[in-house]
């Protein structure tokens, strides 16, 4: 659980995003946990790439967005946030550098995402209507936390380097495809969540339109149906490219998309500014009896899971 960010915090600065290019690597074609399995040489060429790509694009400035209705304190510091959610499989690695100081590494800062499943349901608020039509949350059959799933920390490295396993997002009215994220510097990993520190940046993570609507005739995005919202109707996202927060997406087979996809940003900071969250945009109305406070204690963590480890 992080510290008092949701305070009334004046933003000092701007924030920089920009985008890169993902780097080359294979995912096993069976199995969807080992679909996320990577090898060292993978891991090693893709902090190399993220290094080189933070030090040459990071000037281009974005202010924070809107994180959302749909955001809970306390996610868990785990790299894989799947707990067994059916979806194409995505690997996100997102690297973060200091935008007031050449574009260094952020050793040690933490990035949080969350997003909705396949069906556009978020954990903590699985009876809101994601619009269109779709079967109700409960009826996806998985053992997943209805408090925690999609939802995770994870700590940068010496290179300023996260890598998140988690599955292609799924839509909700009226937004399009989207995956919200925010850094925090100055706090610690404790008993399994990231405590205190402050928030610097809040954004969200956005999909070319071909690719989501591509995954989302695939099952079982295939079941949700409805009025896609595409990049330039989104209420959020501003046209802007990678420094409005669009990833660039690699697919692993380019004939089956059902494969995955890996994606990777460059998020440039400046470590001393604090965000509170309200930023532009909107996204919706969450249930009132939606959950607060720390994950329930039988909530999935790296060590519960098999294919998940900290980066």
């Amino acid at each position: 659980m992080t510290g008092n960010h949701r305070n009334s915090i004046t933003r000092r600065r701007a924030i920089a995003v920009t985008g890169g290019t993902v780097a080359a690597g294979g995912l096993a074609a069976a199995g969807y946990q080992s679909a996320f399995a990577d090898t060292t040489t993978d891991s090693t060429t893709d902090d190399a790439s993220a290094s080189a790509t933070s030090t040459s694009e990071c000037a281009t400035l974005m202010a924070s967005v809107t994180e959302g209705p749909y955001y809970l304190d306390g996610a868990l510091v785990r790299k894989d946030i799947t707990e067994g959610k059916a979806g194409v499989p995505l690997t996100l690695r997102l690297t973060v550098v200091d935008a007031t100081d050449g574009c260094t590494p952020v050793k040690g800062a933490a990035v949080e995402i969350w997003h909705c499943d396949a069906w556009g349901y978020y954990s903590g608020y699985t009876t809101a209507n994601p619009g269109g039509s779709a079967p109700s949350e409960s009826e996806e059959g998985d053992s997943a936390n209805d408090n925690t799933y999609l939802r995770g920390y994870q700590i940068a490295n010496a290179n300023g380097v996260v890598k998140f396993e988690t599955i292609f997002p799924g839509w909700y009215t009226p937004r399009t495809c989207h995956i919200h994220v925010k850094v925090h510097t100055g706090g610690e990993k404790e008993d399994g969540t990231y405590e205190g520190g402050k928030v610097n940046y809040t954004g969200q993570l956005f999909f070319a339109d071909d690719v989501a609507e591509e995954i989302f005739t695939l099952d079982p995005y295939s079941k949700h149906t409805g009025s896609y919202t595409t990049l330039a109707n989104d209420m959020v996202y501003d046209g802007g490219g990678a420094s409005s927060g669009l990833l660039t997406l690699k697919a692993v087979h380019k004939k089956d998309p059902s494969k995955g996809y890996k994606g990777f940003l460059t998020l440039g900071i400046d470590p001393d500014a604090e965000n509170t969250g309200a930023g532009s945009g909107g996204g919706g109305t969450p249930p009132s009896d939606a959950p607060t406070g720390t994950p329930p204690s039988d909530a999935p963590s790296d060590s519960a899971s098999p294919s998940a480890s900290a980066s």
